[in-house]
C-alpha cells in the first residue's frame, strides 16, 4: 500500500477520495490551499496536514514528498491542476484529477503532452464521473476499435445539487467562454451562442424516455476523442438535472446513508454508432461524487499494480486501462451492463 497525496482533500469529493483510500490500505496525505481545513480534517483523521497553496511550488514539492501519486480534488482546475502537474512531474509520480471542467482538461492535454511524453510520466486528468466514466463506457463498447462516426453520452440524474465546488468551476468555465456554450464537432470543439437543443432520450428501463438538453456539453468531449478517432461526441443531459444545477436555489447535496452519499441516482447510457453498427453501453449507481472516489483510486491501483497499458503521456482512462476489465472492478459501486448486439436506433439525434 501506498501513501497518496490528496490535493483539496477537505472538499466535498476529495473527503470521499481520502476515505476510499484508506479504505484500500492506503495512506492519504492531505493537501490543499486551505490550511485551517485541513488542520481539521487531520485532527478528525488522524492523517498528516501538508497545506500547499498552488503559487508556492516549494510548498506543493513537500506535500507530494514521499507520495507514490496525487489525486487533485480541488477545483477550479483551472487554478489548480497546472501547478499540481508540474509539482508531480519534479517528484516523478503520476497525477490524477477529477476535472470536469472542458477548459480546463483541454489545457492539460495541451499543455503538458510533450513534457510528460518525455518524462514518461502519467497525466490522467478528468478521472472522474464526467470524463472518465463515459470514455470508459465508450471505449469498451467498441471492444478494441479505435475509432467510431459518433459517441453519444446521455446522462439521466434524479436530481443534481451541486457542490460549492461544482459551482466556482462553472463560473469560471463560463466566464472563460464569455458566456457561449460549448460542443464537440467535425473534430473540434466549437463554441456557439444560441440555446442548446432538447430531445427525447430513449434510457433504457428502469429510467425510459425522458426529455434530455442535447448538447449539455461535459468533459467526455476531451477525453474519448483523444484516443478514440471520433468526428462527433455529444453529451445529453436531463432537463430537470440541468435546471437544478444552474439554479442558485438549488440546495447543496445532503447525506443519507452512512457513507455520506446522497440520495441521487443515475444511469449513463453511450451510444457509439460506426457504419451501420450501433452498440450501446450503461451504468447506474448512485451519487456522482461519491462514485468519483473508486473511479480514481481503482485508476491509482491500477496503475501502482502494474495493470495500466504501457503508455506514457497526458493520457485518458479508456487508452490507459482495459476499459472492460476497469468496468468490471468499479463493481459493486456501479453496475455496468455492455449487451450484445445492435440496440434500437434513437430518433431525432443531432447530427443524425
Amino acid at each position: 500500500m501506498a501513501f497518496v497525496t490528496v490535493y483539496g482533500a477537505y472538499g466535498h469529493t476529495g473527503r470521499f477520495v481520502v476515505t476510499e483510500l484508506r479504505r484500500r490500505g492506503h495512506t492519504p496525505l492531505l493537501s490543499g490551499r486551505d490550511a485551517a481545513r485541513l488542520a481539521e480534517l487531520a485532527a478528525e483523521t488522524g492523517l498528516t496536514a501538508r497545506p500547499a497553496p498552488v503559487e508556492d511550488s516549494a510548498a506543493l514539492d513537500h506535500a507530494l514528498s514521499g507520495a507514490a501519486a496525487v489525486i487533485n480534488c480541488a477545483g477550479p482546475f483551472a487554478t489548480t491542476a497546472a501547478p499540481v502537474v508540474e509539482a508531480a512531474l519534479r517528484a516523478g509520480v503520476p497525477y490524477l484529477d477529477v476535472a470536469a471542467e472542458i477548459e480546463a482538461n483541454h489545457d492539460t492535454f495541451t499543455g503538458f503532452a510533450e513534457r510528460a511524453e518525455a518524462a514518461q510520466a502519467v497525466v490522467l486528468p478528468a478521472m472522474a464521473f464526467f470524463g472518465g466514466l463515459g470514455d470508459l463506457l465508450a471505449t469498451a463498447v467498441l471492444g478494441g476499435r479505435t475509432s467510431a462516426d459518433e459517441v453519444h453520452v446521455a446522462y439521466s440524474l434524479s436530481s443534481w445539487h451541486p457542490t460549492g465546488g461544482t459551482r466556482s468551476a462553472g463560473a469560471v468555465s463560463r466566464s472563460r467562454r464569455d458566456g457561449r456554450r460549448v460542443r464537440f464537432t467535425d473534430g473540434r470543439l466549437e463554441y456557439r451562442t444560441d440555446s442548446a437543443p432538447t430531445l427525447t432520450w430513449p434510457f433504457p428501463t428502469p429510467v425510459g424516455p425522458r426529455e434530455v438538453v442535447a448538447e449539455f456539453t461535459m468533459a467526455d468531449v476531451i477525453t474519448v476523442p483523444s484516443h478514440l478517432a471520433t468526428p462527433e461526441v455529444r453529451t445529453y443531459m436531463t432537463v430537470e438535472a440541468a435546471q437544478q444545477v444552474v439554479s442558485p436555489d438549488t440546495p447543496a447535496p445532503a447525506a443519507t446513508d452512512a457513507d455520506g452519499r446522497s440520495d441521487q441516482t443515475f444511469l449513463v447510457d453511450v451510444l457509439v454508432r460506426t457504419g451501420a453498427e450501433e452498440l450501446r453501453a450503461t451504468a447506474t449507481g448512485r451519487d456522482i461524487y461519491a462514485v468519483t472516489a473508486p473511479l480514481a483510486v481503482t485508476a491509482l491501483d491500477h496503475l501502482l499494480s502494474g495493470r495500466a497499458n504501457p503508455v506514457h503521456g497526458v493520457v485518458a482512462p479508456g487508452r490507459l486501462f482495459d476499459a472492460a476489465a476497469f468496468l468490471r472492478d468499479l463493481a459493486p459501486h456501479l453496475t455496468v451492463t455492455l449487451p450484445a448486439g445492435s440496440p434500437r436506433r434513437p430518433a431525432a439525434l443531432p447530427g443524425s
